[in-house]
C-alpha cells in the first residue's frame, strides 16, 4: 500500500549498523544491489564537529545512494553536520531515534528523544534550514513499557510538523533499562501492526518497516502495507540475499553471479590498498557470508580470517579463497 506518486527510492534499504556498514562494506552491498538504500553507521555529531570528518564521511561515488544517519540532541550541532553530509555528497541525512544503548543515552539521544517530540522537532526543523537533503528520521515505536499506539502517533505526529516526510519505523520497543543493544533487537516483541497503522494514519508520508524480516515472502508481504523495508543483520550476514531482492523488488532482469562480485571486490581492495592503504581484513570481514550454503563455504571463511594471509597476500587472496567454493561462476 504506497499512497506516494511512484514507488519508493527506498523499497529496499541496509540499516546503519555500528562496525559494521562502513563504506567497504556499503560498496560490497552495492555491487550486490545497484538499487538498495545504503546509510552509513551512526556518525555522531561530536565526533564531526570535534574529530577527523573525512574519516568518517568519506565514501564512494559507487555507493549513490547512501545515507549518513546522525546521532545528536542539539539543533545547532545537528544543523552544522547536516550542512557537512549535503557538502560531502550524501543522499539524505538521518537521525538516530531508536538506539537504546546507554553509551547513547548517555549523550541524550537515540531512542531516549523519543520522549522530546518537541525538542526532535526542533531539530529536523534546523536540519532542514541547513541542507536541501531530505532529512528522516529513525524511531521505534514506544519506549519500556509504553505500548499506548498515541505514544508513536504523536512523535510522528509533531516530527512530520517540522517538515519531516520519511519515517523508518523499527517495530519493536526500546527498553532504555535492563536490556542490552542486542536483546533490544531480540526481546520486545515486533508488532508491525502498530507501523501499518501509522501508515495508514499518515499516508501522505513515506514509512518504512525495519525488524525482523529476513526473507523474501516476509519483505513481500510488509510491502503491501509499506512504501519500503530496512534489512539489517539478515543482509549483513548473508548478503547473496540482496542480491535475490534486488531481483524480486527492484530489476527483475538482474542476475550477478558472485564471482563477478569476487572480482569487483578485487578491483576495489586494489584501488583501496593503492589510494588509502587501506589493509585488506578491513574489506575482508564483511564478505565472509557471501559463500553461505555453498559446498566449500568453510575453507573460504577461514582463508579470508587467516591472520597470516590477510597479512601477507594482495587482493588476489579473495580469488583465491573464491576457488575454494566448489560451484560454476
Amino acid at each position: 500500500m504506497n499512497d506516494l506518486a511512484a514507488p519508493s527510492p527506498r523499497r529496499i534499504a541496509v540499516a546503519p549498523m555500528l562496525d559494521w556498514t562502513d563504506r567497504h562494506c556499503r560498496h560490497f552491498h552495492r555491487l550486490l544491489a545497484p538499487h538498495a538504500w545504503l546509510y552509513t553507521e551512526m556518525v555522531t555529531t561530536g565526533a564531526l564537529l570535534f574529530g577527523d570528518v573525512a574519516r568518517h564521511l568519506r565514501f564512494g561515488e559507487a555507493e549513490h545512494p547512501v545515507a549518513l544517519q546522525l546521532g545528536g540532541s542539539e539543533p545547532e550541532d545537528l544543523a552544522r553536520c547536516a550542512a557537512l553530509a549535503e557538502e560531502w555528497g550524501y543522499d539524505e541525512v538521518n537521525l538516530n531515534c531508536g538506539c537504546p544503548s546507554e553509551r547513547v543515552q548517555r549523550g541524550a539521544f537515540g531512542a531516549c528523544l523519543m520522549n522530546e517530540p518537541k525538542l526532535v522537532a526542533d531539530c529536523i526543523t534546523a536540519m532542514r534550514g541547513a541542507t536541501t537533503l531530505p532529512v528522516t528520521v529513525k524511531h521505534r515505536i514506544g519506549i519500556d513499557r509504553i505500548e499506548d499506539y498515541t505514544f508513536v502517533h504523536d512523535f510522528v505526529d509533531m516530527v512530520a510538523g517540522a517538515g519531516c516526510r520519511t519515517f523508518i519505523v523499527h517495530a519493536r520497543n526500546a527498553w532504555l533499562k535492563g536490556l542490552s543493544p542486542k536483546e533490544n533487537r531480540e526481546i520486545p516483541p515486533l508488532r508491525y501492526e502498530v507501523a501499518h497503522q501509522l501508515k495508514r494514519d499518515f499516508p501522505e508520508y513515506e514509512f518504512l518497516l525495519n525488524g525482523g524480516l529476513a526473507d523474501t515472502q516476509a519483505i513481500r508481504v510488509q510491502l503491501e502495507h509499506m512504501d519500503g523495508v530496512m534489512i539489517g543483520r539478515e543482509a549483513y550476514h548473508n548478503p547473496w540475499i540482496l542480491a535475490e531482492w534486488e531481483q524480486a523488488f527492484c530489476d527483475p532482469a538482474w542476475q550477478p553471479e558472485r564471482r563477478e562480485i569476487i572480482s569487483g571486490m578485487v578491483a576495489y581492495a586494489a584501488c583501496e590498498a593503492r589510494e588509502h592503504g587501506t589493509p585488506l581484513r578491513a574489506i575482508c570481514r564483511h564478505m565472509l557470508g557471501l559463500a553461505n550454503g555453498l559446498p566449500g563455504a568453510k575453507n573460504y571463511r577461514r582463508l579470508l580470517s587467516d591472520p597470516d594471509a590477510l597479512r601477507t597476500a594482495g587482493p588476489e587472496l579473495l580469488e583465491d579463497a573464491w576457488n575454494c567454493v566448489r560451484q560454476p561462476g
